[in-house]
């Protein structure tokens, strides 16, 4: 439940410019790597699904010819800008940062943590007056911790900044100025393992290699040994500890041994280790493939999770929590049983998810909807206070613009954003999507350079260095800032209706189905069960979704449902129509979202 009522800046003031609506009608690890109603409609279009959108390769990095118009409104009766009316709570809209690849402030070709604070404006600069900016409210941070690799998932030591990022003070003024702007931050928790550098795997190792012939290990003698499977049998997912005759778990990698997370002294070090970020002013964490806690084991996996989960809380009840469980919903559900706050949907997620699917005009809208319900009734079944955390890509998914070819990519690569952005819960970006980046097949790829400006301009970085090299042909962040109909803008643009409508990543779904058709949706969001504060605008809206080529006419009269709600809160659109409510009668654009709320 809500018990704050802060209002931060939603840092898209270039609504007041771009997204003028009219108001009234009468003026979104595994260890592998991955019903008809046409008497709503005076115009439904045809059931052809927009089969040259759709790219089978997500590889592919073809840009899209088509010129997409202004997403300002032509048909504007008022111009008055969306409502400032963000909530300071855990249902917000984070941005994901591969730091290494982000912001080099320095100059040596790697992002750093004084890159992150350098472009914390871009992300949010907390000023309503401005009209730069995203507006996200959070910041999830790759791992940053000591380690051997470019993607640092394998940690020396828990309890310090990765050099080749910088210091603990420069981790402490990143949270100081990301606190100043409303934003928090949430550090990556890679709790399954540890890197074969960490003290704890080299001492267990040496005393391993010490131990007499015919002795058992004793953790008397060295706690260490059991923080770790070691085993003298070979077994699946086990390497051979070098020069003796005993094995290890390591299912991601031989340099990444698994740690023993039933091992109460292992939970102890985590829970202190937690402990030391939160009281640095972190807050939360984003755990690491929990369903290699126990592989193929959900049930224990969901036990060794259990713990972090209270240690977190008894430190500070408001951290937040999210959690990696790469499977699908009936099962990462039941991970919401150790009292975690939040879950990524990947159900809707990466090429093959309902938001791609939905976005080429392959899914119904409704279904797109349904999903939500059906979700909400699965996942509170086992935690009553979750908070869903859709998300659209991360960085082990090939990048999502390139899903998409043909004519109607580039409106493609903009709904499905939105799409994200439309879901309850704390929805997450990967950085540079907002750009429409491009990059597939091996990892490095998918962690490429933020395109900030031309190669070698400053702050660039150089990115990992077995990347291939990728065409970014939807420009750069440069390039895009100034065109009012850039993917950026328009993403900038769906952050503002959803920082601006409290219901939307708050609201429980219901589908209006006598206002449904094939290729659109209408919903209501009621958000009043979740929103305390009776002062709070918006606590209900309705949600109007076409992605279909043609327009739709939706006559809201047909429903009672919708009765009151004749104001067009905001229009976001892919091409030159806006929404447009006259009376009863609500036209909404192709590919085009409309937000409305109740007449004043």
């Amino acid at each position: 439940m809500i018990d704050k009522n802060f209002l931060l800046k939603f840092g898209t003031a270039a609504l007041i410019s771009s997204l003028i609506v009219p108001l009234d009608a009468c003026g979104n690890k595994t260890k592998n790597e991955n019903n008809d109603s046409s008497a709503s409609s005076s115009t439904q279009s045809s059931d052809t699904f927009l089969d040259e959108s759709v790219s089978n390769d997500a590889s592919t990095d073809v840009s899209s010819d088509e010129s997409v118009s202004s997403e300002a409104s032509a048909d504007a009766s008022s111009n008055t800008p969306l409502p400032v009316n963000v909530i300071d709570d855990a249902y917000r809209t984070t941005y994901e940062i591969f730091v290494y690849s982000f912001y080099d402030s320095d100059g040596d070709g790697i992002g750093d943590l004084q890159g992150v604070i350098n472009k914390l404006d871009y992300i949010n600069d907390g000023d309503a007056s401005t009209t730069d900016d995203l507006g996200c409210n959070e910041i999830w941070l790759m791992p940053i911790c000591p380690s051997t690799t470019y993607h640092k998932y394998d940690v020396i030591d828990y309890c310090d900044v990765d050099p080749e990022y910088g210091t603990i003070d420069d981790y402490k003024e990143l949270l100081t100025e990301a606190h100043k702007r409303g934003i928090r931050i949430i550090n990556d928790m890679v709790m399954n393992h540890s890197s074969t550098q960490h003290k704890w795997f080299k001492e267990a190792v040496d005393y391993l290699k010490n131990l007499p012939e015919g002795a058992e290990p004793d953790s008397a003698e060295c706690p260490y040994v059991d923080y770790y499977h070691f085993s003298k049998e070979a077994q699946t997912g086990y390497e051979k500890l070098p020069g003796i005759d005993w094995y290890y778990e390591c299912r991601f990698w031989s340099e990444m041994p698994d740690l023993d997370l039933d091992n109460e002294a292992v939970q102890q070090e985590f829970a202190d280790i937690a402990k030391f970020w939160l009281e640095l002013g972190c807050d939360g964490f984003r755990m690491d493939a929990l369903t290699a806690f126990t592989t193929d084991d959900i049930a224990i996996s969901t036990d060794e999770l259990t713990p972090f989960v209270k240690a977190v809380k008894g430190l500070n009840p408001d951290a937040y929590i999210v959690g990696e469980a790469w499977t699908n919903s009936a099962s990462y559900a039941k991970f919401y049983a150790s009292g975690i706050d939040s879950l990524f949907d990947f159900d809707y997620s990466g090429s093959e998810g309902t938001i791609a699917k939905c976005a080429k005009g392959k899914l119904n809208p409704t279904k797109y909807v349904q999903q939500q319900i059906d979700e909400d009734e699965l996942f509170s079944a086992y935690n009553a206070n979750y908070i869903n955390a859709p998300f659209y890509t991360n960085h082990d998914m090939a990048r999502s613009a390139g899903y998409y070819t043909g004519k109607t990519a580039t409106q493609s690569t903009k709904l499905a954003g939105a799409l994200n952005l439309l879901m309850s819960g704390n929805a997450f970006i990967y950085y540079g999507e907002e750009l429409g980046m491009k990059g597939s097949g091996k990892d490095e790829n998918k962690r490429a350079p933020m395109p900030w400006d031309s190669e070698g301009s400053e702050g660039m970085t150089t990115g990992p260095k077995d990347i291939d090299k990728i065409n970014q042909s939807n420009g750069t962040y440069a390039d895009q800032k100034d065109d009012p109909d850039s993917i950026f803008n328009y993403y900038k643009k769906a952050i503002g209706i959803r920082n601006a409508y409290p219901a939307i990543a708050r609201g429980k779904c219901s589908i209006l189905d006598s206002l449904s058709g094939n290729r659109f949706a209408v919903w209501k969001k009621d958000a009043t069960s979740v929103i305390e504060n009776p002062d709070i605008e918006d606590q209900v809206v309705i949600i109007i979704l076409n992605n279909d080529k043609e327009s739709v006419e939706i006559d809201l009269s047909k429903d009672s449902s919708a009765d009151g709600f004749r104001s067009l809160g905001a229009s976001l659109s892919t091409g030159a129509d806006e929404a447009v409510l006259d009376g009863d009668i609500l036209t909404v654009p192709s590919f085009g979202i409309a937000v409305l709320t109740v007449s004043e």
